[in-house]
């Protein structure tokens, strides 16, 4: 149950990284976040239920909320208009809670690579504190192109890896996603700052042509 929620979080990641890019309105996304936001709160309840006390499916559980509630505050937002100070702040909460599960992940349950995800997921949530905390607009394209990246290679493969069966974590793995990882940041931070560039470009022959 927990993977086919994982795949609905890539979804949405995808959805969510293309509305920071302005090619979805704000509006259509929200219908979907309202979705998984929803799925992404009962499906743990129900893993706790089923938990009976079980270290793993407990700690797995209680994670997953950091996600239901993230994409409900999104979709109440963008169909209120409502000031997004507030889920900026809640990001920067969920940013070092998933360090902490991070950490636990190499520790207590020996999943080296859900770890190394973890890591990247606290790396994203820190960009939405950052941009919608501190209105550090600059870092809009660069965001949204993370979060397309951490939608499928944090979420949407590694759901159909648990999904099929064949899903492994061994600090090997860990450090091939790691690298993985560390690339498509990377590659956000170009993209991000390539179409920075653009928009600037675009903004001074218009303010020449206004001017004049």
């Amino acid at each position: 149950m927990a993977s086919a929620g994982l795949l609905y979080v890539g979804a949405i990641l995808f959805i969510n990284g293309l509305m920071l890019l302005g090619r979805i309105p704000g509006k259509s996304a929200a219908i979907l976040n309202l979705f998984v936001g929803a799925l992404q709160t009962v499906v743990p309840l129900v893993l706790l239920a089923q938990a009976q006390g079980e270290l793993a499916a407990t700690f797995a559980a209680a994670g997953l909320f950091l996600f239901g509630f993230t994409y409900l505050y999104v979709g109440i937002l963008q169909l209120t208009g409502i000031s997004p100070e507030g889920l900026g702040w809640f990001s920067l909460f969920v940013a070092v809670v998933a360090v902490v599960i991070g950490i636990l992940s190499f520790t207590l349950i020996s999943d080296p690579l859900f770890g190394v995800i973890w890591i990247t997921w606290a790396v994203l949530w820190f960009m939405f504190f950052l941009l919608m905390a501190l209105g550090r607009e600059s870092i809009t394209a660069a965001t949204g192109w993370f979060a397309i990246f951490c939608g499928w290679l944090t979420c949407t493969i590694p759901a159909l890896l648990l999904l099929s069966g064949s899903f492994v974590s061994t600090p090997a793995t860990a450090w091939v996603g790691g690298i993985i990882f560390a690339a498509s940041f990377a590659a956000s931070l170009f993209l991000g700052r390539a179409r920075e560039r653009r928009n600037r470009d675009q903004v001074g022959p218009a303010s020449a042509r206004g001017a004049s």
